[in-house]
């Protein structure tokens, strides 16, 4: 499609319709004419250049209606504009943030809040999410669990802890079957799983894949598992330089394998050049760590199913799990290693 055939495209299909089609509501108490905030559960859009642009202000994520649609649905430009294209004429109906009565737990702060669930066990909603949806190892789940980083959301879902450099609780990322967000009223800093002292940094999007990470490498105890929720807030930035900054220091740059996965790949990359320590870009063979994970143990099982049908007497070969792809070495200033080419 051409330039002007996209300019145009723009102009028939606001923002605001892409939202309302994918289910969320104007908040008109806290919208005004230049900037209309709507709502779907914990996610929130601000539609701003009178309908043309949008950013999200739990997340880095902004641009025009092309790059909502692959913010909200996750898919690559082309289909981004099919989907823009379909809400040609699309006439949204009167779709309105309701406020229902509040019950006591947003009037807690955060870390009340979270005393008040309990930690996954065995057996429970979020351990079967975690271990049969996201396909989590037992081993893993019970570390982070012993660190004192999980906690059982409402309906089978993740609460996973964002924590400052002193230990203090600021907020949590919130993932389930069908839901995702970031505690109402927290702030992102950092998840961390793994020793506080360890020398070896992977900084991941998401916590989810910051524990996946820590299953394909079996727990490494030189290294503390990050993750940034998806944003990249001040104080975010303030934890990594504070941790990179600490003597023989290895950042790795473990985001996920797409263009937004690079974007903050270069911008780690980017700070450890700043605080002179080593950096690499490790990439998963998917599109993130836990998809990797998922192939992993999936191959598993194919293997284990053939190993039954084998004959008595015959061998076969065991398949060991691919070693995530890391980029070859190189120098970006002060740093070993940086974004692969191409």
């Amino acid at each position: 499609m051409e330039k002007a055939e996209l300019e145009e495209l723009k102009e028939k299909v606001p923002c605001a319709a892409v939202l309302e089609h994918l289910g969320f509501a104007l908040d008109r108490k806290e919208s005004t004419r230049r900037a209309m905030k709507y709502r779907r559960k914990a996610a929130i859009i601000i539609v701003i250049h009178g309908g043309k642009g949008w950013f999200d202000p739990l997340s880095d994520g902004k641009g025009d209606v092309f790059r909502l649609v692959e913010h909200l649905k996750g898919v690559q430009f082309v289909e981004a504009i099919n989907e823009v294209a379909g809400l040609v004429g699309f006439v949204p109906p009167e779709n309105v943030w309701a406020r229902g009565f509040r019950n006591r737990e947003p009037d807690l702060s955060a870390p009340e809040r979270w005393r008040a669930r309990r930690k996954p066990w065995r057996g429970s909603a979020t351990w079967r999410y975690l271990s049969v949806a996201r396909h989590l190892p037992e081993r893993v789940l019970r570390a982070a669990i012993a660190a004192g980083i999980l906690r059982e959301g409402p309906h089978g879902s993740m609460w996973a802890a964002h924590t400052a450099a002193d230990g203090t609780l600021t907020g949590w990322e919130e993932r389930g079957p069908s839901w995702r967000g970031f505690a109402t009223g927290g702030a992102k800093v950092l998840f961390r799983l793994g020793p506080r002292e360890a020398p070896r940094l992977c900084v991941t999007e998401a916590a989810i894949d910051a524990v996946s990470l820590a299953a394909l490498e079996n727990l490494r105890p030189d290294t503390l598992y990050l993750s940034t929720g998806g944003g990249w807030s001040p104080a975010t930035d303030e934890a990594i330089r504070a941790l990179a900054a600490k003597p023989e220091i290895q950042l790795v740059a473990a985001t996920d394998n797409n263009n937004q996965g690079d974007a903050y790949a270069g911008r780690l990359l980017a700070l450890a050049e700043e605080a002179g320590c080593r950096a690499e870009r490790l990439r998963p063979v998917a599109d993130d760590w836990n998809a990797d994970l998922k192939a992993m143990e999936k191959a598993r099982g194919k293997e284990a199913e053939a190993d039954c049908r084998m004959p008595a007497g015959r061998s076969r070969v065991k398949l060991r799990p691919a070693a995530p792809a890391l980029d070859p070495p190189g120098r970006r200033g002060g740093c070993g290693g940086g974004v692969r080419k191409g």
